[in-house]
């Protein structure tokens, strides 16, 4: 993984009325270090729609928590071209974490709608936005490798959001 990249499982509690479990806990040192969580959004998005690409340059880091349907997760490293795809759904509940300064995005895969929770430790400020965007399907945004491996076929390639992971 790129470095900064996290992932921590989420445990559910589940009894007879449904679950419960933590969504965010200032104690997970693995996962915070000494981040400080500043802002919470939540994003609905329709299948296959692609959010990408976009990055923070002010030391921002994104945490990620789907909480119904299923996401791609990609974060890029413009100095060495890795890529680092990570799936996450709802299903499976995980908190991803994305240093701000990598190019990062998502597309809702599957058939249903993905809600999005996420966790900024950075406020947003309209008036002078900590943002920078490139378009999702950017021809110069070639991968050298993908999840740390060279030999992926997508690997040399533009970018390729509409691309299965397994092929």
């Amino acid at each position: 993984m790129l470095d900064g990249i996290k992932i921590k499982p989420i445990k559910r509690n589940v009894d007879e009325r449904g679950y419960f479990c933590e969504a965010m806990r200032n104690d997970w040192k693995e996962l915070f270090g000494e981040d400080k969580v500043a802002q919470v959004n939540h994003s609905f998005t329709y299948p296959t729609v692609i959010r990408a690409w976009h990055r923070h340059l002010r030391g921002q880091m994104d945490y990620f928590l789907l909480l119904k349907g299923a996401i791609k997760i990609c974060a890029y490293d413009d100095q060495t071209g890795e890529l680092d795809e990570v799936v996450s759904s709802g299903s499976d509940l995980q908190v991803v974490r994305i240093p701000g300064h990598y190019w990062h995005g998502f597309k809702a895969v599957g058939n249903e709608p993905a809600m999005l929770v996420y966790f900024t430790t950075n406020l947003y400020d309209s008036s002078n936005p900590d943002e920078e965007r490139r378009a999702w399907d950017d021809p110069t945004l070639i991968p050298k490798s993908v999840n740390g491996k060279k030999t992926d076929a997508r690997v040399g390639k533009v970018w390729d959001w509409n691309s299965p992971p397994h092929k």
